[in-house]
């Protein structure tokens, strides 16, 4: 008989996770910070939604409203959806999280890809299951080899489109393809944080897959385009049946009040919106075309980032290269621990950042004017 434990001891998986490193938010003392490791929008958020959540500074003694009706009512109106299949969450992190606490056991298997979401493995680990990680074709998703990954032990696939870090996407027919080919108790999450960038007709965020479907779930964040990452702030598009068991497991006040006041006013803005998809629109290509006419290869993207690929000798490295923008107070994302360690993610961030990481590593790759 084993004898107890001295102390209390994680459930397994726990300790095999590898904690989530945030991109760097700090440059030298005294250098202009240009934060371009988060994929944050540099036009920051409406200012009605600021409005909206300065409003609640007189209720902080209040609770918010815990199924955040408000906020989902202005989802739904926004995208003609039934607001009862909505449910709202303190990001899409937590969402994620949820998700895969409530459907996937010990020993389970939880699928994604090669570059997908850090986020995944570790909600996987952490409800006890099994990661399976699946190679991509290219720097995307490869839908062939997810379908050949799943075993009966399967639960969830999880498949970021567009995915990050990476920038690439799948066309819908694709996304459906796989969903046809899943077991029917195998749950796809498709997380859709970037859909609001993406400019190609045959994307789709997969609002209609799960409209058709009993196995797909979707789920989106404030965090990006609309510019409230500070407030913690997604949703999740289901099945009545998935959004009945998350809301029988999500905290009662998962969402504060400010956020919900702040994401109603967000989602109606629309003329700030259509002005942070027209400069990353104009920034995104400008940024690529700069970059390889430096002689760098581009991951070609569709969200509001781009991954950056350096050489390997010495003296030209990503990392040698994230150290000289840094001591600049260019902040870009690290990606080694994506399977990325040639690569640099950057945000599209303003005019004046954007050029200066493009004049920076012209100077560093020893091709300045």
């Amino acid at each position: 008989m084993a004898l107890p434990a001295p102390r209390p001891v994680p459930r397994p998986g726990v300790l095999d996770i590898e904690a989530y490193v945030p991109g760097k938010s700090s440059a030298p003392a005294g250098v202009k910070l240009h934060k371009l490791s988060s994929n944050e929008t540099p036009l920051g958020p409406s200012p009605k939604a600021v409005a909206a959540y300065g409003g609640l500074s007189g209720k902080l003694e209040l609770y918010p409203d815990g199924s955040a009706t408000k906020l989902r009512e202005a989802i739904a109106g926004r995208y003609g959806l039934d607001a009862n299949r909505l449910v709202c969450g303190t990001g899409s992190d937590e969402l994620l999280q949820l998700i895969t606490k409530v459907y996937l056991g010990d020993g389970d298997e939880g699928v994604f890809t090669q570059h997908g979401f850090l986020v995944y493995k570790i909600a996987i680990l952490a409800a006890g299951g099994k990661p399976v990680v699946v190679p991509e074709k290219n720097l995307t998703a490869d839908i062939d080899a997810i379908l050949a990954a799943v075993t009966p032990r399967t639960k969830i696939v999880f498949l970021a489109n567009p995915n990050n870090p990476t920038g690439t996407y799948l066309p819908f027919d694709e996304v459906k393809r796989l969903q046809a080919g899943l077991p029917p108790h195998v749950l796809l999450v498709l997380d859709a944080a970037y859909a609001e960038y993406v400019r190609r007709n045959d994307y789709a965020s997969g609002l209609e897959l799960v409209a058709t479907s009993e196995n797909v779930v979707m789920t989106r964040t404030f965090s990006k385009i609309y510019g409230l990452a500070n407030l913690r702030l997604g949703w999740a598009y289901g099945p009545a049946h998935i959004i009945d068991a998350l809301n029988r497991t999500r905290g009662p006040f998962n969402v504060n009040g400010a956020a919900i006041e702040a994401g109603v006013a967000a989602i109606a803005d629309e003329a700030h919106i259509a002005a942070a998809i027209e400069h990353n629109d104009t920034w995104l290509a400008w940024t690529t075309a700069e970059l390889e006419k430096l002689g760098l290869t581009v991951t070609p993207s569709v969200g509001n980032f781009i991954l950056i690929h350096f050489p390997t000798n010495a003296g030209k490295t990503a990392k040698e290269a994230d150290d000289f923008l840094s001591q600049r107070g260019l902040i870009l994302r690290s990606v080694a621990s994506y399977g990325l360690p040639d690569a640099l993610r950057m945000t599209i961030g303003s005019e004046e950042a954007n050029r200066l990481v493009v004049a920076a590593l012209a100077e560093f790759l020893g091709k300045a004017a």
